[in-house]
């Protein structure tokens, strides 16, 4: 296990490379100029010398990506003399749009999605494997379809409707709830969880409806195969057969598209937090795009990156532990 874990964090590392290596080189290939959108409308051909000489564009592309990769393990200064700007590990990049480190803007946004993510994935488990168990159980009652119908129905509606819909009718029309809007969990733990209900609710119901269709099609194979009908010859009860034996190996492929849809909400879901205002992750990205801001989008770029790749290795570590057929 420690050599396959070595192997697997060496490949995480080149995969971080590679993506950093593939999206620094893609800015160049943009029309904007970072140096012109930081100088200003009324920038100077002076003044943009100066800009583009602080910021490192004045170099080659290869000492730039070794100057940005340098930062990320050991900081960077950005200009010389009196005026330059020191940005402290990990650099992933100076905003002159905020007039920040990438770093310090990711640490600030990051609590927001990390929110965001956990209470959705925690919700959308509950509800999509508690829905695909039981009509798998019941394979072609009417609870089985009705529960089926309802999934793809709801995978239906995107999440931008299902946001707006939340919106008008819980905080607008009934009141129930006010309008979302992030409130820190050590500040507040019920005002933290009122303010994100609606949107985990938003994601879950998506991400649910997709759970169960795959929870319900990985139960029924599972529930098939011959070791399953041993267990029930010995006498066990349906319990034990069901949650030991069944859902233990049923739950493999869940593991796999869960690290998957929880490390890219982990960097933020742009639409969610769009629509309901919070400042995460997904927000700041959004807001970089629209201003150019080339150095966060590369800096939010790296941490998805991160990730998603940080959770397929966590995955498949697990792998193991719920089904122990894996480790032969």
């Amino acid at each position: 296990m420690t050599r396959y874990l070595l192997r697997r964090l060496l490949g995480v590392a080149g995969i971080l490379l590679a993506i950093c290596a593939i999206t620094f080189s893609i800015f160049y290939l943009l029309p904007n100029d970072p140096a012109a959108a930081a100088c200003g409308k009324t920038c100077s051909p002076e003044r943009l010398i100066e800009v583009r000489a602080a910021m490192g564009l004045d170099r080659s592309v290869p000492s730039q990506f070794a100057a940005y990769l340098t930062g990320i393990f050991a900081g960077r200064d950005y200009g010389s003399g009196a005026g330059a700007l020191h940005c402290a590990f990990p650099c992933l990049g100076y905003s002159y749009e905020y007039s920040m480190p990438v770093w310090s803007l990711l640490a600030d946004r990051l609590p927001v999605s990390f929110s965001l993510a956990v209470g959705a994935a925690l919700l959308w488990l509950v509800l999509g494997l508690g829905a695909g168990v039981t009509s798998a159980l019941r394979k072609g009652s009417l609870t089985d379809r009705s529960l089926m119908v309802a999934s793809v129905a709801t995978a239906s509606l995107p999440v931008y409707f299902t946001s707006v819909m939340l919106i008008w009718g819980v905080v607008r029309g009934a009141g129930l709830l006010p309008y979302p809007a992030y409130t820190a969990f050590t500040d507040d733990p019920l005002a933290w969880a009122s303010n994100l209900l609606l949107p985990w609710i938003a994601l879950a119901l998506l991400y649910a409806a997709m759970y169960a269709r795959q929870s319900r099609n990985s139960m029924i194979e599972t529930m098939a195969e011959p070791y399953i009908r041993t267990a029930r010859a010995k006498g066990l009860p349906a319990r034990t057969v069901t949650v030991k034996h069944g859902m233990r190996a049923g739950m493999t492929p869940i593991l796999t598209i869960f690290g998957m849809d929880l490390g890219g909400l982990l960097a933020g879901a742009v639409i969610t937090e769009s629509i309901f205002g919070l400042p995460g992750v997904g927000r700041l990205f959004y807001d970089a795009l629209v201003r150019s801001d080339q150095p966060v989008i590369l800096g939010v770029t790296l941490l998805a990156a991160f990730f998603i790749v940080a959770a397929n290795l966590l995955v498949d570590v697990l792998y193991a532990y719920v089904d122990p057929r894996v480790r032969y």
